[in-house]
Protein backbone atom coordinates (compact mmCIF):
# COMPACT_ATOMS: atom_id res chain seq x y z
CA UNK A 1 0.00 0.00 0.00
CA UNK A 2 1.36 3.38 -0.92
CA UNK A 3 1.39 5.96 1.42
CA UNK A 4 0.55 10.11 0.74
CA UNK A 5 3.36 11.31 3.10
CA UNK A 6 7.01 10.94 3.18
CA UNK A 7 9.72 12.51 4.93
CA UNK A 8 10.53 15.18 2.53
CA UNK A 9 11.01 18.85 3.38
CA UNK A 10 7.16 19.99 2.33
CA UNK A 11 5.88 17.70 4.72
CA UNK A 12 8.24 17.86 7.37
CA UNK A 13 7.53 21.73 7.49
CA UNK A 14 4.34 21.25 7.29
CA UNK A 15 3.10 18.93 10.27
CA UNK A 16 6.08 18.99 12.59
CA UNK A 17 6.64 22.60 12.83
CA UNK A 18 10.40 22.26 12.26
CA UNK A 19 13.01 23.38 9.92
CA UNK A 20 14.56 20.80 8.15
CA UNK A 21 17.99 21.47 9.61
CA UNK A 22 16.06 21.27 12.91
CA UNK A 23 14.13 18.01 12.00
CA UNK A 24 17.40 16.86 10.57
CA UNK A 25 18.92 17.21 14.57
CA UNK A 26 16.06 15.62 16.07
CA UNK A 27 16.37 12.61 13.76
CA UNK A 28 20.10 12.59 15.18
CA UNK A 29 19.48 12.56 18.37
CA UNK A 30 16.71 9.96 18.29
CA UNK A 31 18.91 7.64 16.43
CA UNK A 32 21.76 8.07 18.82
CA UNK A 33 18.90 7.40 21.69
CA UNK A 34 18.54 3.77 20.33
CA UNK A 35 15.38 4.78 17.91
CA UNK A 36 16.59 2.31 15.32
CA UNK A 37 16.84 -0.47 17.20
CA UNK A 38 18.78 -3.73 16.94
CA UNK A 39 19.12 -3.49 13.30
CA UNK A 40 17.85 -7.67 14.32
CA UNK A 41 15.21 -9.55 13.46
CA UNK A 42 12.05 -8.15 10.86
CA UNK A 43 12.80 -4.88 9.55
CA UNK A 44 10.65 -1.59 10.12
CA UNK A 45 8.52 -0.79 6.93
CA UNK A 46 9.27 2.60 7.20
CA UNK A 47 12.55 4.23 7.29
CA UNK A 48 13.34 6.15 10.64
CA UNK A 49 12.99 9.96 9.25
CA UNK A 50 9.73 8.44 8.57
CA UNK A 51 8.72 6.95 11.92
CA UNK A 52 9.59 10.23 13.41
CA UNK A 53 7.50 12.22 10.85
CA UNK A 54 4.42 9.70 11.73
CA UNK A 55 4.79 10.68 15.31
CA UNK A 56 4.77 14.28 15.04
CA UNK A 57 1.42 13.99 12.78
CA UNK A 58 0.12 11.82 15.36
CA UNK A 59 1.22 14.39 17.86
CA UNK A 60 0.23 17.77 15.99
CA UNK A 61 -3.14 16.22 14.14
CA UNK A 62 -5.13 14.12 16.54
CA UNK A 63 -5.73 11.64 13.60
CA UNK A 64 -6.50 8.52 15.09
CA UNK A 65 -4.20 5.81 14.30
CA UNK A 66 -6.63 4.37 11.28
CA UNK A 67 -6.65 7.23 9.91
CA UNK A 68 -2.53 7.76 9.95
CA UNK A 69 -2.47 4.38 8.65
CA UNK A 70 -3.49 5.14 4.48
CA UNK A 71 -1.64 8.04 4.75
CA UNK A 72 2.10 6.46 5.75
CA UNK A 73 0.94 3.33 3.77
CA UNK A 74 1.14 1.00 6.78
CA UNK A 75 -1.29 -0.23 8.88
CA UNK A 76 -2.91 0.83 12.10
CA UNK A 77 -1.21 -1.28 14.18
CA UNK A 78 2.03 -0.60 12.98
CA UNK A 79 1.39 3.02 13.65
CA UNK A 80 0.16 1.65 17.06
CA UNK A 81 4.15 0.13 17.09
CA UNK A 82 5.97 3.02 16.18
CA UNK A 83 4.21 5.51 18.18
CA UNK A 84 5.25 3.08 21.46
CA UNK A 85 8.68 2.68 20.18
CA UNK A 86 9.75 6.16 18.81
CA UNK A 87 6.81 8.84 21.50
CA UNK A 88 9.23 8.46 23.91
CA UNK A 89 12.15 9.51 22.42
CA UNK A 90 10.55 12.73 21.51
CA UNK A 91 9.12 13.60 24.65
CA UNK A 92 10.48 15.96 26.72
CA UNK A 93 12.86 15.11 29.45
CA UNK A 94 11.62 16.44 33.07
CA UNK A 95 12.46 20.17 34.17
CA UNK A 96 14.49 20.58 36.75
CA UNK A 97 13.68 24.54 38.23
CA UNK A 98 17.21 26.05 37.72
CA UNK A 99 19.13 28.01 40.50
CA UNK A 100 17.46 31.66 39.18
CA UNK A 101 13.72 30.66 39.45
CA UNK A 102 12.77 34.03 40.96
CA UNK A 103 14.30 35.24 37.90
CA UNK A 104 12.24 33.21 35.42
CA UNK A 105 9.18 33.94 33.52
CA UNK A 106 6.63 31.34 33.11
CA UNK A 107 3.29 31.65 30.93
CA UNK A 108 0.52 29.35 32.19
CA UNK A 109 -3.05 29.06 29.88
CA UNK A 110 -5.02 26.15 28.92
CA UNK A 111 -6.44 24.52 26.11
CA UNK A 112 -9.25 22.45 24.77
CA UNK A 113 -7.66 18.98 23.43
CA UNK A 114 -9.88 16.85 21.21
CA UNK A 115 -11.06 13.80 23.12
CA UNK A 116 -12.86 10.08 22.93
CA UNK A 117 -12.71 9.36 26.53
CA UNK A 118 -16.18 10.18 27.74
CA UNK A 119 -14.57 10.12 31.50
CA UNK A 120 -12.84 13.41 31.00
CA UNK A 121 -14.36 14.53 27.69
CA UNK A 122 -17.76 17.00 27.24
CA UNK A 123 -18.95 19.12 24.51
CA UNK A 124 -17.14 22.35 24.82
CA UNK A 125 -17.02 26.00 23.12
CA UNK A 126 -14.89 24.55 20.13
CA UNK A 127 -17.71 22.62 18.80
CA UNK A 128 -16.04 19.81 19.71
CA UNK A 129 -15.76 16.74 22.74
CA UNK A 130 -12.89 17.75 24.36
CA UNK A 131 -10.58 17.75 27.90
CA UNK A 132 -9.29 21.08 29.02
CA UNK A 133 -5.37 20.62 29.90
CA UNK A 134 -3.38 23.33 32.06
CA UNK A 135 0.19 23.58 30.71
CA UNK A 136 3.11 25.51 31.96
CA UNK A 137 5.54 27.39 29.91
CA UNK A 138 8.81 28.68 30.11
CA UNK A 139 8.83 32.28 28.52
CA UNK A 140 12.21 32.25 27.22
CA UNK A 141 13.08 28.96 26.40
CA UNK A 142 9.18 27.29 25.18
CA UNK A 143 9.71 24.43 27.35
CA UNK A 144 6.99 22.48 28.53
CA UNK A 145 7.44 23.20 32.57
CA UNK A 146 4.16 21.00 33.52
CA UNK A 147 1.17 19.83 32.48
CA UNK A 148 -2.00 19.23 34.73
CA UNK A 149 -4.08 16.06 34.59
CA UNK A 150 -7.24 16.57 31.85
CA UNK A 151 -10.51 17.89 33.16
CA UNK A 152 -13.47 18.16 30.99
CA UNK A 153 -13.69 20.98 28.52
CA UNK A 154 -16.34 22.76 29.54
CA UNK A 155 -14.76 23.64 32.85
CA UNK A 156 -13.48 27.08 33.30
CA UNK A 157 -9.42 27.89 33.00
CA UNK A 158 -8.89 29.70 37.08
CA UNK A 159 -11.52 26.22 38.53
CA UNK A 160 -8.94 23.65 36.18
CA UNK A 161 -5.70 25.45 37.73
CA UNK A 162 -6.61 25.44 41.18
CA UNK A 163 -7.79 21.80 40.96
CA UNK A 164 -4.68 20.68 39.74
CA UNK A 165 -1.48 20.74 41.63
CA UNK A 166 0.54 23.39 39.45
CA UNK A 167 0.87 26.15 41.44
CA UNK A 168 3.13 23.88 44.08
CA UNK A 169 5.58 24.22 40.35
CA UNK A 170 5.74 27.85 40.62
CA UNK A 171 7.00 29.12 44.06
CA UNK A 172 8.84 31.78 43.82
CA UNK A 173 8.48 32.58 40.14
CA UNK A 174 6.65 35.16 38.09
CA UNK A 175 3.63 33.42 36.26
CA UNK A 176 1.57 35.47 33.77
CA UNK A 177 -1.82 34.36 32.93
CA UNK A 178 -4.68 35.79 30.91
CA UNK A 179 -7.52 37.31 32.01
CA UNK A 180 -9.26 33.95 33.12
CA UNK A 181 -7.13 33.47 35.98
CA UNK A 182 -8.17 36.17 38.28
CA UNK A 183 -7.50 35.43 41.85
CA UNK A 184 -5.16 32.39 40.97
CA UNK A 185 -1.39 33.95 42.67
CA UNK A 186 -0.53 34.65 39.46
CA UNK A 187 -0.24 38.37 37.16
CA UNK A 188 -3.27 39.04 34.89
CA UNK A 189 -3.82 41.84 33.10
CA UNK A 190 -6.08 44.91 34.27
CA UNK A 191 -9.43 44.44 33.12
CA UNK A 192 -11.64 47.71 32.05
CA UNK A 193 -14.40 48.36 34.29
CA UNK A 194 -17.82 49.78 32.76
CA UNK A 195 -17.90 53.81 31.80
CA UNK A 196 -14.41 53.56 33.44
CA UNK A 197 -10.96 53.64 31.47
CA UNK A 198 -7.54 52.07 32.37
CA UNK A 199 -5.20 53.79 34.54
CA UNK A 200 -2.10 54.93 32.82
CA UNK A 201 -0.42 52.98 34.91
CA UNK A 202 -2.33 50.01 34.57
CA UNK A 203 -2.36 50.83 30.78
CA UNK A 204 1.26 50.44 31.14
CA UNK A 205 1.26 47.02 32.83
CA UNK A 206 -0.75 45.43 30.23
CA UNK A 207 1.66 46.68 27.37
CA UNK A 208 4.43 44.71 29.23
CA UNK A 209 2.05 41.77 29.89
CA UNK A 210 1.08 41.35 26.18
CA UNK A 211 4.90 41.76 25.46
CA UNK A 212 6.13 38.65 27.55
CA UNK A 213 3.26 36.74 26.41
CA UNK A 214 4.09 37.32 22.41
CA UNK A 215 7.04 35.89 23.12
CA UNK A 216 5.70 32.90 21.78
CA UNK A 217 2.34 33.78 20.98
CA UNK A 218 -0.27 30.89 21.35
CA UNK A 219 2.59 28.41 22.60
CA UNK A 220 1.52 27.53 25.97
CA UNK A 221 -2.46 27.26 24.61
CA UNK A 222 -1.34 25.72 21.51
CA UNK A 223 1.25 22.80 22.80
CA UNK A 224 -0.75 20.34 23.75
CA UNK A 225 -2.77 20.33 20.68
CA UNK A 226 -0.49 22.02 17.70
CA UNK A 227 2.96 22.81 19.35
CA UNK A 228 6.47 20.87 18.33
CA UNK A 229 6.92 17.87 18.46
CA UNK A 230 8.86 18.40 21.37
CA UNK A 231 5.79 19.10 24.15
CA UNK A 232 3.64 15.56 23.25
CA UNK A 233 0.99 16.29 26.51
CA UNK A 234 -1.81 15.31 24.26
CA UNK A 235 -1.40 11.91 23.50
CA UNK A 236 0.37 10.96 26.50
CA UNK A 237 -0.70 11.28 30.30
CA UNK A 238 0.76 13.98 32.20
CA UNK A 239 4.45 13.54 32.68
CA UNK A 240 6.34 15.23 35.96
CA UNK A 241 8.56 16.91 33.53
CA UNK A 242 5.81 14.42 30.25
CA UNK A 243 7.17 -1.75 16.36
CA UNK A 244 6.61 -2.58 12.68
CA UNK A 245 8.26 -6.30 13.09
Amino acid sequence: MAGVLSAEQVWVETFSGLRLTQSSRLLKTVWECGGNGTMQGRPWSLPLAERVLLVAVYYRTNLTMRQLGPLFGVSSSTVCRVIQRLGPLLALEPVSRPADAADRLWIVDGTLIPVRDPEVGASSRNYRFSANVQVIVDADTRLVIAAARPAPGTTANAHTWRASDLAQHCQDVTVLGDGAYLDCGMFVPHRKRPRRALLAGEEVDNAAHRKVRARDPGYSGRSCERGPVTAPVARFPVRSGSQER
